[in-house]
């Protein structure tokens, strides 16, 4: 059995034997807002990376993101926007590059289609039920371009939870620039304050933060806080902190 299999067989079970409590409270914000990673495994990609780099797909896998981390803010600084899908091609093609991997045509497009159909985490699910069984609006505020949000919405199944799958390409931008989160209240119509964003970079929710979203750091990878000044009302390194932030069942300290 495949680690992609293995995983696909235990999803289901582990939502069976954790699941995350209903919520009885009413929710105390009218709409969450999702960094797609949060929603989505980034390391989902591992299988196939792993396939084109055997024995260093978790190493090219993370040096692959930070480097689609940092074409993002070095686009947003100098307003130099492109399709996220081409920035994260560019990205694999420098990381090829920096770690001595030949890349034929079709490897290169087996790893960039991974980006397109990425796993979500075993709790997304029924945390998006509950939001939406409350009446709570559900958003993206992403980076990625639409076809990636999309496409991954449709390959998991979830895409009628969301209410918007909400591109930063929609203005042109990128996160952490105040303009990409800005538009969350535009597509929402709703103030700052009745929009939780939930983020899983630490320097997403200091962006949100920042911004002045209330804000909760799903840390899924338990890093470190980020040594800035902004930071987010709550943490947990899954759904079910934020949703006892959303419903008022927990302060959310930060870690």
């Amino acid at each position: 059995m495949t680690v992609l299999s293995l995983r696909r067989w235990l999803i289901p079970w582990l939502i069976l034997i954790v699941p995350i409590p209903v919520h009885a409270a009413a929710p105390r914000f009218k709409a969450v807002a999702f960094d797609y990673f949060v929603i989505f495994d980034p390391n989902s990609i591992l299988p196939a990376v792993e396939e084109v780099v055997p024995g260093r797909g978790l190493e090219f896998t993370r040096a692959w993101r930070s480097k689609q981390f940092e074409y993002g803010f070095l686009r947003a600084i100098t307003k130099q926007h492109a399709d996220f899908f081409h920035v994260t091609g560019d990205a694999l093609d420098f990381t090829a590059a920096a770690m001595h991997v030949r890349l034929d045509e079709k490897s290169r497009t087996r790893l960039l289609n991974a980006y397109l159909t990425l796993e979500p985490w075993p709790d997304t699910r029924a945390a998006l039920q509950q939001l939406r069984a409350a009446g709570v609006r559900i958003i993206t505020i992403a980076n990625f371009s639409p076809l990636m949000l999309r496409a991954n919405a449709d390959h998991a199944g979830i895409t009628s939870q969301f209410d918007q799958l909400l591109s930063t390409a929609r203005n042109g931008t990128y996160k952490p620039s105040a303009e990409a989160y800005a538009l969350g209240m535009q597509e929402l119509g709703l103030k700052k304050e009745e929009i939780v964003f939930a983020a899983f970079g630490g320097w997403d929710a200091y962006g949100a933060k920042t911004f002045g979203y209330p804000t909760y750091w799903v840390n899924r990878f338990h890093l470190p806080a980020e040594r800035l000044a902004a930071q987010p009302d709550g943490v947990s390194h899954d759904m079910s902190g934020l949703l006892q932030f959303v419903f008022g069942e927990a302060t959310g300290g930060t870690e």
